[in-house]
């Protein structure tokens, strides 16, 4: 960015020479970082590549093992606890940082309450928080709960608090991960009114077309190594994937293996109905890729919840291999052969502060009883198989899975979901927040479990995701199906004409 005469603007926060080690366990390596006023600085790379240690370091939250910081032209030391946001530097983090019981005022104003008198002035809280929201074009009442939010609501909570603190500098670690194409595009936005008073906004995604509409410049790490900073106007997605992975990734997605015509129904639901969805009707057959898309909201989760028991199912009925079940807890669905991958790794999926193997046999301990103890050794041997089947990467197995990389942290989720043996496995969002190079990896994984007979059903907001895998299309809108999509069909133009409701049924094509 340049100044108003022209000449190029000072950098606002640097970072120079910076280097950080964990004991004995470097991660990153003398690495020259820098923003502007006014500018989108992207930082991108694989998970462990160093992205969350480097925003750590620059908000001070991590201290360098050697090398300086620079704010407004003064070498510094970055306060910790979140106390730089003081300085103006405010870092959004990619797990949300919401008091659940709290409004979204209460959360939004927490540990900066406005006071009148010597007590808390409520009113006043509630119409700054209103006009943040519109302002940010977000329908959340200033008085709703957090714990009654949508994950997507509960993201732009986070950021109007953010907003709120008048930040210089605004670090965001995948702030669009769980929003939809419109809230995106909002987000976005603000990002730009924000830039335009001068703001500087470092932008953490995978989401490589997200980087090219938004950022000026983009630094890639790589194994906690500067490779370049680059303004975008000399990139493309494809560059920027093979500056991150070192390789060419031309085969992304692995060829579509297409399952017999004649294969027989897996799994058949009919008339499902639910809390979000209502007369949900299809057939997955065996080894089929089946896609589920549609906007934030649509049910897609909430369909995947009903049936396999983790929430009430209210109408209709569900049956493996032709025979009915009715699934009331998950453990259930297990024992039949139909597991479920949550999106939601780290609340749901992943017990954060323990290691691989209690994490990985979970669900399957009393496939590891001997003499009515656990077998310590057989649940060594089936976390070597996991390791060496996902690639799952830690320097120890009794490392806490907290501190693995997302993309780590993905596959050895995936791995507990195939230790249960399943013949069908609903994958939600299967590679959300992790790097494209590992997205490659898990999609040949899921190519190759279809191939083998394995049934899936996939649901991703990643429209390219659900293309390049799936063998057909379910789409759905505001708990609804709205259309069953296939061959040719199976094009972005056509799932988002279904999505947003410009079409709708063809219900007679539940199965193919």
């Amino acid at each position: 960015m340049n100044s108003a005469d022209g000449t190029p603007a000072p950098a606002i926060l640097s970072a120079n020479r910076i280097s950080k080690s964990f004991g004995e366990i470097p991660v990153l390596f003398s690495i020259d970082f820098d923003i502007k006023p006014g500018e989108v600085h992207a930082i991108i790379g694989e998970n462990g590549a160093g992205k969350s240690t480097l925003i750590k370091i620059l908000s001070g939250i991590e201290q360098p093992t050697s090398g300086t910081i620079t704010y407004d032209g003064q070498t510094v030391t970055l306060p910790p606890d979140g106390k730089a946001e003081g300085m103006g530097i405010v870092l959004i983090h990619q797990e949300l940082n919401l008091a659940e019981h709290l409004t979204a005022s209460e959360s939004i104003f927490l540990g900066r309450e406005i006071k009148r008198f010597g007590f808390l002035d409520i009113g006043e809280m509630r119409k700054r928080a209103a006009a943040l929201m519109d302002t940010l074009h977000v329908r959340v009442d200033p008085d709703d709960r957090i714990s009654t939010l949508s994950v997507a609501d509960k993201q732009m909570v986070e950021i109007a608090k953010a907003i709120s603190r008048d930040a210089r500098v605004l670090i965001m670690d995948e702030p669009t991960a769980v929003l939809s194409v419109g809230e995106t595009q909002t987000l976005f936005e603000q990002i730009r009114r924000l830039t335009a008073r001068g703001v500087a906004v470092i932008f953490i995604s995978h989401k490589l077309d997200e980087i090219m509409e938004l950022a000026d410049r983009v630094t890639v790490l790589r194994d906690g190594q500067l490779i370049a900073t680059v303004g975008t106007e000399a990139l493309t997605p494809d560059s920027i994937a093979q500056m991150m992975v070192g390789r060419e990734l031309s085969n992304l997605y692995p060829p579509k293996h297409e399952p017999d015509v004649d294969a027989p129904v897996v799994l058949g639901v009919r008339n499902l109905s639910a809390k979000g969805v209502r007369d949900i009707s299809f057939d997955l057959k065996r080894g089929e890729i089946l896609g589920f898309a549609g906007l934030i909201g649509s049910g897609r989760t909430a369909v995947a919840e009903a049936i396999v028991g983790l929430s009430h199912r209210t109408g209709g009925d569900i049956a493996l291999d032709g025979k009915p079940v009715n699934f009331t807890q998950v453990a259930q669905s297990v024992d039949a052969g139909l597991a479920y991958m949550t999106k939601d790794r780290k609340g749901k999926g992943l017990l954060l502060n323990m290691g691989l193997r209690p994490n990985l046999t979970l669900l399957t301990l009393d496939k590891h009883i001997k003499a009515g103890f656990l077998d310590g050794s057989s649940e060594d041997r089936a976390l070597e198989r996991a390791v060496r089947r996902f690639d799952i990467r830690a320097r120890d197995a009794s490392v806490a899975v907290g501190r693995l990389s997302g993309g780590n942290q993905q596959k050895l989720m995936l791995g507990k979901t195939m230790e249960s043996e399943p013949d069908i496995i609903i994958m939600d969002e299967p590679t959300r927040g992790i790097d494209v190079g590992t997205k490659q990896q898990i999609y040949h994984i899921i190519a190759a479990l279809a191939a083998e007979g394995k049934s899936i059903i996939l649901i991703s907001s990643e429209m390219q995701e659900v293309i390049g895998l799936s063998h057909r299309v379910v789409v759905m809108r505001e708990g609804r199906l709205t259309g069953v999509l296939e061959g040719a069909e199976i094009t972005e133009a056509e799932i988002m004409r279904y999505a947003a409701g410009i079409k709708s049924g063809n219900d007679e094509r539940i199965s193919a």
